[in-house]
């Protein structure tokens, strides 16, 4: 399980941030970030909200408690008119074992079909 400051870093470097930067951006001092990189300090709730709200994660993944990285907002968007993402998990996973691997082999095939179609719809590039 990887420790919050690793975790910290990672998404800093992943911005193209300096710990400065990030300081101003997050309204405390150039120490609290290091601190929290270092794993001397870990931030307070409040402020491990905010810092999941600028990196657009969740906290459990900021705690190494999970490697999902999709923001809560994600779940809300719609697929459709009638289902958003969280509507739809929860309807796969209120299905039995078998007819969830239906609905992932059936995305799949949805998937290939797709790319079928996108690589017969591009312009092909012809030797000269």
């Amino acid at each position: 399980m990887k420790e919050i400051g690793d975790i910290l870093w990672e998404l800093r470097k992943e911005k193209g941030l300096g710990q400065k930067e990030l300081a101003a951006l997050l309204n405390l001092s150039v120490g609290t970030i290091s601190n929290y990189e270092k794993g001397v300090h870990a931030p307070d709730l409040d402020m491990l909200g905010k810092i999941a709200d600028f990196y657009h994660v969740t906290t459990d993944y900021l705690l190494g408690r999970t490697g999902y990285r999709c923001s809560p907002e994600i779940l809300k968007k719609y697929i459709t008119t009638e289902y958003t993402i969280s509507n739809f998990i929860n309807t796969v996973l209120s299905l039995d074992a078998g007819s969830r691997t239906a609905v992932i082999k059936y995305a799949d095939y949805l998937k290939f079909l797709h790319s079928q179609k996108t690589e017969a719809n591009e312009p092909s590039l012809k030797k000269q």
